[in-house]
């Protein structure tokens, strides 16, 4: 364990407990309680083996989506729905450790992006952040019409609640009361980062993406290249995905996730990050509970992106998490889920106003 994890982790439970106290209330303490009950819940139990009756949701564009929705024990009070939304070649498994510790506490909803997981293949045009955010909206109208829900998206997924603020502005503030934005962005990202436990190193830019453009016409051999290269590939997923040393289940776990991404997937999502800037539609999500998690070893939506959705998402709480990767919410996840607990207690409050 790293001196930089030690500060992290005890500056994130020094905040949730100065939280606690400022709320004060007995419920809240109430609350607070059977959460940290919760701590370790998903150590308990494989990585990526949580799992609830699949329900499919049809994107505007016929793309079936595959949503799972973890229910809230009978009697519990809380009334949010929680969406979370995962990242660029990754899952809806990504989330393992914030599903095992809100599992029963509050309805949580998970969904494979499209051409992600076990959702369906995107048609030609559809593989844009715009689309996400669209394809977002119809998973919140399945499943949460009314709210209140508080959306949590991790990389790709933040940009994807960008989108949706961008969108439907009108939703935040009545549907939705809280959002989550975690190792994320809003434009101004150097697309190769998105690419880079893909690619070579000393591509970038224009490179890049020509590169990418004549890999992904040859996309089968990549993957069988991809495939046979296991050893390199998960030393790389370690250096691109961590900041500090995680067990080498976690680094396994992301790694068969990304290799389980066909590349032509990954090339059809490319351009839509050199193209991204959507800083002008964080104003809604100003009319909500926002909190910006990243950590400052991240290297592929870097600290910096961070702190400008804090700076100019009015209200929000930037959660910085020291030392830790790009993979914060399996390298730091206690880190993580003290500062959703703060988020939904924060959104819960608005919500029963």
């Amino acid at each position: 364990m790293s001196e930089r994890w030690a500060a992290g982790h005890w500056k994130g439970l020094a905040a949730g407990a100065a939280g606690v106290l400022v709320a004060g209330a007995a419920a809240g303490v109430a609350r607070r309680r059977v959460v940290i009950g919760r701590r370790g819940a998903g150590d308990a139990v494989p990585l990526g083996s949580l799992r609830s009756e699949p329900r499919t949701v049809v994107a505007d564009d016929g793309t079936p989506l595959h949503v799972e929705v973890d229910e809230a024990d009978p009697g519990t009070r809380n009334p949010l729905t929680v969406v979370f939304v995962h990242g660029f070649a990754l899952t809806l498994d990504c989330w393992h450790f914030q599903r095992a510790a809100y599992r029963g506490l509050v309805r949580t909803v998970f969904y494979d992006q499209r051409s992600h997981g076990r959702s369906g293949r995107s048609p030609e045009g559809g593989t844009t952040i715009e689309q996400l955010g669209r394809d977002l909206r119809r998973v919140v109208e399945a499943v949460a019409p009314d709210g209140p829900v508080v959306v949590v998206g991790h990389s790709m997924g933040g940009m994807t609640v960008v989108a949706l603020a961008e969108q439907h502005p009108e939703l935040f503030g009545t549907t939705v009361v809280g959002a989550g934005l975690v190792s994320t962005t809003a434009g101004g990202l150097d697309p190769h980062r998105m690419l880079l436990p893909f690619l070579p190193s000393a591509l970038g830019g224009d490179l890049a993406r020509r590169f990418v453009a004549v890999l992904a016409r040859g996309h089968r051999a990549v993957d069988g290249v991809r495939r046979l290269g296991r050893d390199v590939a998960l030393v790389v997923t370690d250096v691109f995905a961590f900041g500090d040393d995680v067990p080498q289940s976690y680094v396994s776990f992301v790694d068969e996730m990304l290799a389980s991404t066909p590349f032509e997937v990954l090339a059809e999502f490319f351009p839509s990050f050199t193209t991204l800037d959507k800083f002008d539609a964080l104003g809604a999500l100003g009319r909500v509970p926002v909190t910006v998690v990243c950590g400052t070893e991240d290297k592929m939506t870097s600290i910096g992106h961070s702190r400008e959705l804090h700076r100019r998402i009015p209200g929000s709480t930037l959660v910085e998490c020291e030392g830790a990767g790009h993979m914060v919410v399996l390298e730091r996840h206690e880190q993580v889920d003290a500062a959703l607990d703060q988020l939904l207690a924060a959104a819960t409050e608005r919500a029963r106003r």
